[in-house]
């Protein structure tokens, strides 16, 4: 991992590369590199930490070029340090390769290659592919495009990468397998990104590689695509689905902010085209060719990672509420290893914002080799997820930039609200003016949220207590714990101060061991089922001394009085609060983050989007 950028044609390359490397920063990074063509030679200069230090590093260098790749990386194998950091070169220097993704099998290949006179210099995965690229082009008479093909055929694991020769000083060759790879096409010009970003400033025309997929880019000629099996491929163009101004912070100081505000917009667009307002009825057209399989299901299993998998669970309450229909609610990073049982009549919903999480395709492809339904949800279009599973629902988010994830969350719980509405409703589960009180509340949801984003300066203020305390608690109950454990995960990515989310219930069986007066207790106690618990839970805090941070419907007194802090949502129906519940707990997290210096958009060693297991 993490960011890939390249670049192919008559324009200066360097500028193009670090503009496009800055795109990518918001997937996480902790070195950066970029190798030039200049004079059939290529120059290389790579460091440890930002973009900016290498833009630093290459100030007073020669830069010209019109062919390069740049790559930000997220350590996996070797610390970050500049001899780890990508690209890397070959043993003779005429080759320059950077890599997204794992070789999983790069031990067996390292000990070859040094067992036949290659030294590597750095402790990476990818070293090993350019010096097997290197040894198959000296060695079995082959043009470079064949010899990567054939050293990729004795890789195990996943790959993006893009790769030039000093030898080939008009010619790119990319390939891709189980990690996202984009090709913009211009006027006799390529643009190479891991995603969109990178990108849409030069080109919207792009070509997603698909699995296994080799393409040899050269100036002047038609890009040529091949298999694993050395078969050409038809190259299929397509329309990239974002623009330049939603890449952009705007006025926000943050991404990560601008995010959160985004949200009644993110949501509208999840619902837009799904609900109709005159005939009051929930249609999703992703997923009508499998409807008659969701309405005929035993068994639903939501697999996903992070904070997709907290939107997961409250799937699970929207499904066995109104479908009526167990749920199974797995870590992806898990399911595949624990020898699931899967069965035809199951469907398997697996969520992720960039539909590019490892463990979470690796979910798919196993449910599908069992025979089960595969429905995806996710944010990000011709994705490797939107590929590989039967049907699904686009969340229509927009760019998510902000490593912590907010506006995917909240539209990933739309569209799991709309699915479980629209089947609940196909199979009689529910009554008519239930199914239409729930249309009209979630309609209204984005609404409400902005009432809620009114108390940003007073949710502020509490973030100045919370910031100076070291631990803290969050509790829910029902469909509301899903929130608590996702509000924690969101203090703990962007403050780095310890969090935990727990069933409000849970606490006196360990938790509250805990509690003393500096530990702050962040309770959703909103309008629900289990408001006479939730108080209890509550009072028995308040006995040893816990600070009281609580979310509550508005107009509630009871919970307020009890509380040092209270922050008021809307009323809305219980099993749609976490739409509403999540969002103070999204600008708590952000302001505590803000107030202890940290950074808020790209947290200390996490990336965006994890595309190795």
């Amino acid at each position: 991992m993490c960011g890939i950028v390249a670049y192919l044609g008559q324009r200066e390359a360097y500028p193009i590369l670090i503009n496009g490397l800055k795109r990518l920063e918001y997937r996480g990074y902790d070195s950066a590199g970029v190798a030039l063509m200049q004079n059939e030679a290529i120059v290389l200069h790579k460091c440890k930490g930002k973009v900016a230090d290498l833009e630093e590093l290459c100030r007073d260098k020669d830069v010209s070029s019109h062919l390069g790749i740049a790559h930000t990386r997220w350590a996996t194998h070797g610390e970050p340090n500049d001899k780890n950091a990508h690209p890397h070169l070959s043993e003779n220097g005429k080759l320059a390769l950077i890599h997204n993704g794992i070789v999983e099998n790069y031990l067996v290949l390292r000990k070859e290659l040094v067992r036949r006179g290659y030294q590597l210099v750095s402790d990476t995965d990818t070293e090993v592919v350019v010096h097997l690229i290197e040894d198959i082009y000296k060695n079995e008479q082959v043009d470079l495009a064949e010899a990567v093909r054939l050293a990729l055929v004795g890789v195990v694991g996943t790959y993006a990468l893009a790769i030039i020769s000093a030898e080939n000083p008009n010619q790119l060759i990319v390939a891709k397998r189980g990690s996202p790879l984009l090709i913009g096409i211009g006027d006799n010009e390529y643009f190479i990104g891991s995603d969109g970003a990178p990108i849409v400033e030069y080109t919207k025309n792009v070509i997603y590689l698909q699995e296994g997929e080799l393409a040899i880019l050269s100036l002047g000629q038609d890009i040529v695509i091949k298999n694993s099996k050395n078969k050409a491929q038809r190259p299929y163009l397509e329309k990239l689905e974002i623009s330049l101004e939603q890449l952009e912070k705007g006025n926000f100081e943050h991404y990560m902010l601008k995010e959160i505000f985004e949200q009644p917009n993110a949501i509208k667009d999840s619902m837009r085209g799904r609900i109709n307002t005159r005939k009051d009825m929930v249609s999703l057209g992703g997923i009508i060719k499998y409807e008659e399989k969701m309405l005929n299901a035993k068994r639903f299993i939501i697999a996903a990672c992070g904070t997709s998998w907290h939107a997961g669970l409250v799937g699970e309450y929207l499904f066995e509420s109104l479908v009526r229909v167990p749920v199974e609610v797995e870590y992806a990073s898990e399911f595949r290893y624990r020898n699931p049982i899967i069965n035809e009549d199951d469907v398997l919903i697996v969520i992720s914002q960039s539909g590019e999480t490892a463990d979470t395709l690796a979910a798919v492809e196993l449910a599908k080799a069992k025979g089960a339904t595969v429905i995806g949800i996710c944010n990000v279009v011709g994705s490797t997820m939107a590929r590989n599973t039967h049907a699904g629902s686009y969340t229509h988010a927009g760019p998510e930039i902000g490593v912590a994830s907010t506006k995917a969350f909240s539209a990933q719980i739309t569209v799991l609200s709309l699915m479980a509405l629209n089947l609940a409703h196909k199979k009689g589960k529910i009554p008519l003016s239930q199914y239409h009180r729930l249309i009209s509340d979630l309609e209204a949801i984005p609404d409400k949220i902005q009432e809620i984003l009114m108390q940003n300066d007073y949710i502020k203020e509490i973030a100045k207590f919370v910031a100076q305390t070291s631990n803290a608690i969050y509790m829910g109950r029902g469909v509301n714990f899903p929130v608590a454990l996702e509000g924690a995960l969101k203090l703990k990515e962007i403050s780095y101060i310890h969090a935990e989310g727990y069933p409000a219930a849970e606490m006196k069986h360990g938790p509250i061991a805990l509690i003393d007066e500096a530990m702050p207790v962040i309770v959703l106690a909103t309008e629900q089922e289990t408001y006479e618990k939730v108080v209890s839970n509550i009072q028995e805090v308040r006995a040893r001394k816990g600070k009281i941070i609580s979310v509550v419907s508005k107009g509630d007194t009871l919970v307020k009085e009890m509380s040092d802090y209270a922050i008021e949502i809307p009323l809305t129906e219980e099993l749609l609060t976490p739409l509403l519940s999540c969002v103070p707990l999204q600008l708590l997290a952000y302001h505590v983050a803000l107030l202890r210096g940290c950074d808020v958009d790209k947290p200390r060693n996490l990336a965006k989007s994890v595309s190795v297991e």
